[in-house]
């Protein structure tokens, strides 16, 4: 129901920032929380930050005072600022939404992921 595009990924310096961003269409209407999650070669995919429908958010440890989650009020994209990059930030970073598909259903789409890459 819903499709996700996320960009902004690319190469960096540590302790600079990028900016990721994830474009939904579809049945935005039905989402709730979006979010980023990141996945590093050889471990598991694991949240970086979410946002609900009213605006709460959700940071990993490891990301906090560093990462900002934002999203419009369209709730059509979501976006990621990221500052104080580090090389351990180096992941494939994938945009997350979950929608309502009745009373108490739900699910979760999820884009096609882009690369961020920390290093001198």
């Amino acid at each position: 129901q819903v499709q996700l595009v996320e960009s902004g990924g690319g190469l960096v310096q540590p302790g600079g920032s990028l900016t990721l961003s994830c474009v939904a269409s579809g049945n935005i209407f039905s989402i709730n929380a979006m979010g980023w999650y990141l996945q590093a070669p050889g471990k598991e995919r694991e949240l970086v930050a979410r946002i609900s429908s009213g605006g709460s958010t959700n940071y990993a440890d490891s990301v906090k005072g560093r990462f900002t989650i934002s999203r419009d009020n369209a709730k059509n994209i979501v976006d990621l600022q990221m500052n104080k990059l580090k090389p351990e930030d180096t992941a494939v970073y994938y945009c997350a939404a979950e929608s309502t598909t009745g009373y108490y259903g739900g699910r979760a789409d999820w884009g096609q992921g882009t690369q961020v890459t920390v290093s001198s």
